[in-house]
C-alpha cells in the first residue's frame, strides 16, 4: 500500500469544497481511508453505498474528474484536489429537483431495492457526460461493473435510454 505523505487534502465534493486533516489523531482523516468511508462517515454523504468493499459491486461509483470510479478502491488522499460529484450533486441544490436521470429511473422503474440505484445512476451519468447519444450497447457496457441482486439490469438500460431519447427531443 503506498503511503500518504499529505498533512492536509482539498476535495471538491458536489460543488462544496472540503479540507480535511490527515493523521492519526482524533478527528483526522486515517491516511488509508477510502473515499467510500469520508464521503459517508465524514461529510454525511450516504448515497454511495458499501456493498463489496472491494470494487466489484459498483454500489459506491462516484465521478471523479469526469470519470467514474469506485470509491471503496480510491484512497482519499489520492483525491487532493480532486472534484468529485455524488448522487446527492445531480439534484438541483436549490429546488431539489431531480436530474433528467434521476427522473428517469423513477418514471421507468429502474430500481427494486434501490441499494445499487445511486451507483447505476452515476455510472450512467458519467458515460452522458462524455457521450451524448449512447447506443443501448454502449449503455450496457458502462454498467457492467454494477451489480443488482434484484435483477432490475433491464429496467436500468431502459431508464437511461429513455434519458437519451428526452435529451434527443428536447434539441
Amino acid at each position: 500500500m503506498k503511503q500518504c505523505t499529505k498533512q492536509y487534502i482539498t476535495l471538491q465534493v458536489n460543488g462544496r469544497t472540503y479540507s480535511l486533516t490527515v493523521g492519526d489523531g482524533q478527528n483526522n482523516m486515517p491516511p488509508q481511508e477510502t473515499l467510500a468511508h469520508t464521503l459517508r462517515d465524514r461529510l454525511g454523504l450516504t448515497g454511495a453505498k458499501i456493498g463489496c468493499d472491494q470494487g466489484a459491486c459498483g454500489c459506491c461509483t462516484v465521478i471523479m474528474n469526469g470519470r467514474a470510479i469506485t470509491s471503496c478502491m480510491t484512497f482519499t488522499c489520492d483525491c487532493d484536489g480532486a472534484e468529485i460529484t455524488t448522487i446527492e450533486g445531480l439534484a438541483d441544490a436549490a429546488t431539489g429537483r431531480l436530474s433528467d436521470l434521476q427522473q428517469s429511473f423513477i418514471d421507468h422503474a429502474g430500481y427494486q431495492c434501490g441499494f445499487c440505484t445511486p451507483g447505476v445512476i452515476m455510472s450512467a451519468e458519467a458515460l452522458l457526460r462524455e457521450k451524448e447519444q449512447p447506443t443501448e450497447e454502449e449503455v450496457r457496457e458502462a454498467l457492467a461493473g454494477n451489480y443488482c441482486r434484484c435483477g432490475t439490469h433491464y429496467t436500468a438500460v431502459e431508464a437511461v435510454m429513455a434519458c437519451v431519447e428526452q435529451r434527443r427531443s428536447a434539441k
